[in-house]
């Protein structure tokens, strides 16, 4: 397991110190004016408050720089008066906050957007209005294949007439060869979201490379993938040791996505066979592509299945057509997983789930439901995925009991624990 870093070396102790001028009012990074080594304190202690009495819980382990590190950057456009702006919602509004020095968001996408801002300018693009429902530029979204250098933009529009178009990418792309494709996206919507339904692809194949523990994946505007690479690796790392594959074992990936954990695993051991399940037909065709892609490397991505089904669904069906899987790997929005979906856990009945979790309190939640379904979490190890952020990255292990026997002592243990706990918390109180 790695050290956490030295926080002399992050820049956020002693003179090297750095502050956001915006961090107040933007919201974007509440944790800026902490130095770092407090910042893991602080949720290495959240995590083992929520999971106390659930499971051990293991050192956090912290990023090696925690600054400039999202690889998917997005400013929102308006106007103050006649002037254009444009940068990053502050936290629970729709106001826009300027800053062209963002410590969170990647330094070259940031300078991108800062030109992009000065072409509007140049050609003369109005901003959206949301309130009058005029005007034609939304947004912007950048994301950067690390690994890659690949970058992509996409110009996020209430219509796909763009003035001035080929002028605009051709001056974009002559600043930035980086930018490797350019879309537009059509957003007519009035909610918050930032695609619409309909994307067009003006410069390059529409999607970027990256690569994670050396499998590559096909990342599309609309694909879900962690915005930092190098904690992305070491969350992915601690999730396979966790999951102690064996050449022929059987592994589902739920929640699949773009298929990136699932590959990552499958590549670690020669012979895993791999089920990935993704209910979003976009994302699911992106991991059967990204297995495609390397399949050179590992004979498992030949054999990779992506399935488009609800999770819950197909552990149902497999389970009823007996059929088995070694190990499970679930990787769900904050809201958690669902009562159903541990209840079919259950029935498939997997020697190991592997649970990474964005949420901390979903997931001492979830642990407790699995708990009654007889998976025993042995630890959980939290991750700062999101460094200057209050939010944080698990990974826990749960191993199922394999007798009513072990259930029982497990579940006397959780009594006594808890007992135990009442006790001395009446105690206080008196």
């Amino acid at each position: 397991m790695a050290k956490a870093p030295d926080p002399s070396h992050t820049g956020h102790s002693g003179g090297s110190r750095k502050n956001c001028s915006v961090s107040k009012t933007c919201g974007g990074c509440a944790y800026a004016s902490i130095p770092y080594a407090e910042q893991l304190k602080k949720k290495e202690k959240l995590v083992r408050d929520l999971l106390s009495g659930i499971c051990e819980v293991h050192p956090i382990e912290g990023a090696k720089d925690p600054l400039f590190y999202r690889n998917k950057v997005h400013w929102a456009f308006g106007h103050m008066g006649t002037h254009l702006i444009a940068g990053r919602y502050a936290e629970g509004s729709h106001r826009i906050i300027e800053n062209d020095h963002c410590l969170l968001e990647d330094k070259e996408c940031a300078k991108i957007l800062s030109d992009i801002r000065d072409l509007a300018v140049r050609f003369k693009i109005r901003s959206y209005d949301e309130r009058t429902r005029q005007g034609l530029l939304r947004r912007v979204l950048l994301r950067k294949g690390w690994t890659t250098g690949e970058i992509m933009v996409v110009l996020v529009l209430s219509s796909p007439v763009l003035p001035g178009k080929k002028g605009f990418i051709k001056l974009l792309l002559e600043k930035h060869p980086s930018v490797k494709t350019v879309l537009i996206n059509i957003n007519t919507r009035s909610d918050s979201m930032i695609l619409g339904d309909k994307t067009i692809c003006e410069y390059g194949k529409g999607y970027i490379h990256d690569e994670l523990l050396g499998v590559r994946f096909k990342i599309s505007p609309e694909s879900f993938y962690q915005i930092n690479h190098d904690q992305t690796e070491k969350l992915y790392s601690l999730a396979i040791e966790a999951a102690a594959l064996k050449s022929g074992e059987k592994l589902l990936d739920a929640y699949c996505g773009i298929g990136t954990i699932g590959l990552c695993a499958s590549a670690s051991v020669e012979g895993v066979l791999l089920t990935g399940v993704e209910l979003n037909r976009s994302a699911c065709s992106d991991a059967r592509d990204n297995a495609k892609i390397n399949v050179g490397k590992n004979s498992a991505f030949g054999k990779a299945r992506f399935i488009s089904c609800d999770c819950t669904k197909y552990m149902l069906e497999a389970s009823a057509k007996n059929e088995k899987y070694d190990v499970v790997f679930l990787d769900p929005p904050r809201a958690g997983t669902t009562p159903e979906f541990i209840a079919a856990c259950e029935k498939l009945a997997p020697k190991r789930i592997v649970y990474v979790s964005c949420d901390p309190t979903t997931l001492a939640r979830d642990l407790k439901e699995f708990q009654k379904h007889g998976y025993k979490p042995e630890y959980a190890i939290p991750v700062d995925m999101f460094p200057l952020t209050e939010h944080v990255e698990t990974c826990c292990l749960l191993e199922r009991l394999r007798s009513a026997k072990d259930h029982i002592s497990f579940t006397l243990d959780m009594e006594d624990y808890y007992r135990i706990k009442d006790a001395e918390e009446d105690k206080e109180k008196r």
